[in-house]
């Protein structure tokens, strides 16, 4: 049984970095084929895709947000963190962090999440 769970600040300021970390239990995120990624939903909106990371390392990005995205791991923890600079009131989302699994070119399938964690930009 594999569980996630998203962790840090709930209140950013706008201009700064915000900064969350997803703790895996049940299962290492070095495990062969398997992707952890970065999923947002702002308030009435659908799902936003942000980045993911391979269980070799690799690190791909949505494109509209690279420029602000940072995604990084600690394999000692079995972590793996996202950073995203110059945050606006836009960014105000539920942010979640989720196993990656099958992947072709147009869609993706996610079978374990984080339960999710609200995070607000307002000064």
């Amino acid at each position: 049984q594999v569980q996630l769970q998203e962790s840090g600040p709930g209140l950013v300021k706008p201009s700064q970095t915000l900064s969350l970390t997803c703790t895996v239990l049940g299962g290492s995120i070095t495990t062969s084929d398997y992707a952890w990624s970065w999923i947002r939903q702002p308030p009435g909106k659908g799902l936003e895709w942000l980045g993911v990371i391979l269980y070799d390392g690799s690190i791909y990005y949505s494109p509209s947000l690279k420029s602000r995205t940072s995604i990084s791991r600690d394999t000692s923890k079995n972590q793996f963190s996202l950073q995203l600079s110059s945050v606006t009131p836009e960014d105000t989302s539920v942010y979640y962090c989720a196993r990656e699994t099958k992947k072709l070119r147009d869609y993706a399938s996610y079978d374990y999440w984080g339960q999710g964690t609200q995070v607000t930009v307002s000064s």
